[in-house]
């Protein structure tokens, strides 16, 4: 991987005020770059700016003094990087309101984890379709916690970009003291691990809050990962990049913590919750991806009865008890991914 010594200054900006925007805002200005941090909301920027943190999402964590808060758009004309940090439903929106602002040619990092409903696009093809044409695409995902990385915490996650050179150079840029970046040109299997592992970690939720036990915890989580490598073949990505931080290692930390707020919302469910007091207003990126996981799936052919059973609770369409018993009366067979 390049060292990136040689772009140390090079500008960054942060699109999304959220706690994951801040915490890689805090890591870019770790890793030596001027950082803004754009938020849509004037009021908060001005807040940000004057308290040094972020106290609604962060508290208690500073803002690194490399990270400049704004709500102006044309502060972003300067950056060379792009971090796109915003729900997955908005990015399309977000994109396209912020566009002009953008340096012509500056690289886009994506770092929402989902697929776009309606379209069942992700959110590759999203920027595709809203960015100029030949503006360099990059997708950021793996294991990591808004609050680890903001406090620099050791935590590494993939790059991906079709440009492997592109994404080498992304990887050295980005990287920093404790912020370990690996790169792949394994887009979509980027993107798959990071999508699917939000719908599987509701399913490990509903067992940890129905009081199912570690040993079912165990076997749900290897299933899914089982639904998660077939769906990844079936659309281009590589097995080798499930098996990483992107997609196994993304949905470990995920499926097994509380500070997941997928999994949270899951073990809410499985304590009884409906779907909208599970959420208790937040967004859920697992609960908005999983139809169109689903969908995909089908159209290619592919088997997700675990991301079936989540997408139909979410939807209602299923009770929990209905969804496992569903799920434990399924034909035996011989264990393949």
């Amino acid at each position: 991987m390049e060292s990136g010594t040689e772009r140390r200054d090079e500008a960054v900006a942060v699109v999304g005020g959220g706690a994951w925007g801040t915490a890689l805002a805090n890591a870019a200005a770790a890793a030596g770059h001027p950082v803004t941090l754009w938020m849509r909301d004037p009021a908060a920027a001005a807040r940000m700016e004057q308290a040094r943190a972020n106290e609604r999402y962060l508290p208690g964590v500073a803002l690194h003094p490399g990270v400049r808060a704004t709500a102006e758009a044309a502060a972003l004309g300067s950056a060379a990087t792009v971090l796109l940090v915003v729900p997955a439903q908005t990015l399309r929106g977000v994109l396209s309101a912020l566009a002009p602002s953008l340096a012509p040619g500056a690289a886009m990092v994506l770092c929402a984890k989902g697929i776009e409903r309606g379209s069942d696009a992700f959110m590759s093809a999203v920027a595709a379709d809203v960015l100029p044409v030949g503006t360099p695409v990059a997708v950021l995902s793996g294991p990591s916690f808004a609050s680890d990385v903001a406090r620099g915490l050791p935590t590494a996650v993939t790059l991906a970009a079709e440009d492997g050179a592109l994404a080498a150079r992304l990887a050295g840029l980005l990287s920093g003291p404790a912020f370990r970046l690996y790169h792949t040109d394994d887009v979509r299997g980027v993107e798959v691990g990071g999508a699917g592992k939000n719908v599987l970690a509701i399913a490990a939720g509903i067992v940890a809050g129905r009081g199912l036990g570690e040993s079912a915890r165990a076997a749900l989580i290897a299933r899914a990962f089982a639904e998660l490598m077939r769906f990844a073949r079936a659309y281009g990505g590589r097995a080798e990049t499930l098996m990483g931080l992107s997609g196994l290692g993304d949905l470990v930390l995920t499926a097994s913590s509380p500070q997941s707020r997928n999994f949270a919302f899951g073990e809410r469910l499985g304590k009884g919750a409906t779907p909208e007091e599970a959420s208790g207003g937040k967004l859920v990126e697992g609960a908005f991806t999983a139809q169109a996981l689903v969908d995909l799936a089908r159209t290619q052919a592919v088997e997700m009865p675990v991301a079936e059973a989540v997408a139909a609770v979410v939807a209602g369409a299923l009770t929990v008890d209905a969804a496992m018993a569903r799920l434990l009366s399924r034909p035996l067979k011989a264990e393949t991914a």
